[in-house]
């Protein structure tokens, strides 16, 4: 599909828009020699290069030890992908070609820069920096290698977190391939310390956790203590997104917080296809993958994974306190944490999570129960289109509801769901009781009708639950008003979506009577950012008449 939109992904800028992009430089033209290495993969901050004169050779990693060649940028086109709006480490090098090369910087800034202040320029480079992600992703060369055993718990771990971020991975099976278990060998690794991960600049890491990962991606920014942001948004969902889309791009200083991926609940969803604006569905990795970039395109800083721990609210200055004794300042706090996953009083369940249990469906779990019998737990609308995503890959697929779908999941996802021949429903049913260790992975489970309360078992490998969420509130219980179950109460005074705190606003599926649907979260997220503002002219106002 990447290779049709050829022309989008490695466009030539004409003389005029040369021009234009002239204007926001970073810095004068730079002659480099044959061969020259003008930016290394792993390089943090490299701008992009607009070519005068010359080549640019661009290379990935092609497994561990060779190179590919991505492209030759020639005069009127430019170097770089999304990292480059953000200032991450590139995942790519670029070299001069054998002419030489002169060419113009734009760092981040600068990059960012032109994005904003010419449409027409702007529109062609964020087009082809985003292209150029989603292609060095379908070739998985680049980025991060992975090596180990596909399915195994934490190879799954990071495969997710890396696939939801958007980041670039390879995946090596020792049992095949030579190279990744040549690497292992020779490194001694023991079983117990694989997965075995090298970043693209060459890192080695024994069976990492996801924060390790991200350090050695260099994807979390340096958080200065010190600095007073705007807006703190905590949580990267639809909401949080959208509050940092409109508040960044309306000049106000924005961090996004979040302790695992972009997305939210809505990043596991297969295909959203009731929102506005995309007849056909669009995934939900991909819309907020169109809104990260969008964040990032107006200068919001977005750290992913930071684990937010406390809200400090005493004073005037609201503080974030996070992992790794990390702290966020800032004049306005937006919670769009979301909510976690429900978790059925099941014995043993901790035990099968990340070895059979799931609760979402990505590409990489129908990759792994392909062809199997699977079982999947939920009646609403997240359930219904993971149904639909995941039946066409399974041999048969169980559906455990305790209530008709009609209660719970809009109609069109209930006939789609009809209408797959291998879909078994389990109307009035519930899980009572799960088989296997954490060695083997889930093996069998069992349903319960709660009617009669009739056993029925069946051999599976792979569960996924989708049974609703519990507020992610925790971490600010003792600074606003939740109701009974743990929503977040708002609109007290005159700002609607303010908390009982004042400068705490509470956006989407955390806040208390909230629509739970995308498109309401996102209007959230854009009518918060005009009530900070109001918020913002009331202490102005304030202080002019102290």
């Amino acid at each position: 599909m990447i290779d049709t939109r050829e022309h989008q992904r490695f466009p030539v800028l004409t003389p005029a828009q040369i021009d234009t992009a002239r204007r926001f430089a970073s810095g004068p033209e730079t002659r480099f020699t044959p061969g020259e290495t003008i930016y290394a993969i792993g390089d943090h901050g490299a701008p992009a290069w607009l070519v005068i004169d010359g080549t640019i050779e661009v290379v990935r990693r092609d497994g561990l030890s060779r190179e590919a060649v991505v492209t030759v940028h020639h005069a009127g086109q430019f170097s770089g992908e999304v990292n480059q709006l953000a200032g991450r480490p590139s995942i790519a090098a670029g070299r001069a070609g054998d002419s030489g090369c002169t060419a113009l910087p734009l760092d981040p800034a600068h990059l960012r820069a032109l994005m904003v202040g010419s449409a027409d320029v702007g529109e062609i480079v964020m087009r082809a920096l985003i292209l150029r992600r989603v292609s060095l992703i379908e070739q998985g060369g680049a980025g991060t290698i992975l090596i180990g055993t596909p399915g195994n718990p934490d190879m799954v771990r990071l495969q997710e977190f890396l696939g939801r971020s958007g980041l670039p991975n390879l995946v090596l099976d020792i049992r095949s391939d030579e190279e990744g278990r040549a690497l292992v060998e020779r490194t001694g690794v023991l079983p117990d310390e694989l997965p075995l991960v090298v970043c693209p600049t060459g890192s080695v890491l024994k069976r990492p956790s996801v924060e390790e990962l991200a350090a050695c991606l260099g994807v979390v920014p340096t958080i200065d203590p010190d600095r007073l942001y705007d807006v703190a948004v905590v949580g990267a969902g639809p909401a949080g997104l959208a509050t940092a889309v409109y508040a960044a791009s309306e000049g106000l200083s924005v961090i996004v917080l979040d302790s695992r991926a972009m997305g939210g609940q809505a990043g596991a969803s297969a295909r959203i296809e009731n929102y506005l604006g995309f007849p056909t569905g669009i995934s939900g990795q991909a819309l907020a993958g169109r809104a990260f970039n969008q964040a990032l395109k107006f200068g919001a800083e977005v750290a992913i994974p930071v684990s937010v721990e406390r809200l400090e609210c005493e004073g005037a200055t609201l503080s974030l306190h996070c992992a790794e004794e990390r702290r966020v300042k800032a004049r306005a706090v937006v919670i769009a944490s979301g909510a976690r996953y429900r978790r059925p009083d099941v014995p043993n369940l901790a035990e099968f999570e990340g070895a059979g249990i799931s609760y979402w469906v990505s590409a990489i779990e129908a990759r792994l129960c392909a062809g199997e019998e699977v079982v999947l737990v939920g009646g609403g609308n997240s359930a219904g289109q993971a149904v639909v995503f995941l039946a066409p890959q399974v041999r048969k697929l169980h559906l455990v509801v305790r209530r008709d779908l009609a209660e719970t999941m809009s109609r069109y996802l209930i006939d789609r769901i009809a209408a797959l021949p291998n879909v078994e429903m389990h109307v009035g049913s519930e899980i009572a009781g799960l088989e296997g260790d954490r060695q083997t992975g889930l093996t069998a489970a069992t349903f319960r009708d709660r009617h009669d309360g009739s056993l029925t078992r069946r051999e599976v490998r792979h569960m996924f639950l989708f049974i609703g969420a519990d507020p992610n509130t925790d971490w600010a219980n003792d600074c606003v008003d939740t109701d009974a179950k743990g929503f977040i109460v708002t609109g007290a005074d005159a700002l609607s979506l303010e908390t009982s705190r004042p400068g705490i606003f509470a956006i989407g599926d955390v806040r208390a009577g909230s629509t739970k649907r995308v498109a309401a979260a996102v209007g959230e997220g854009a009518a918060v950012v005009a009530q900070i503002h109001s918020l913002f002219a009331e202490h102005a106002n304030q202080e002019m008449h102290r």
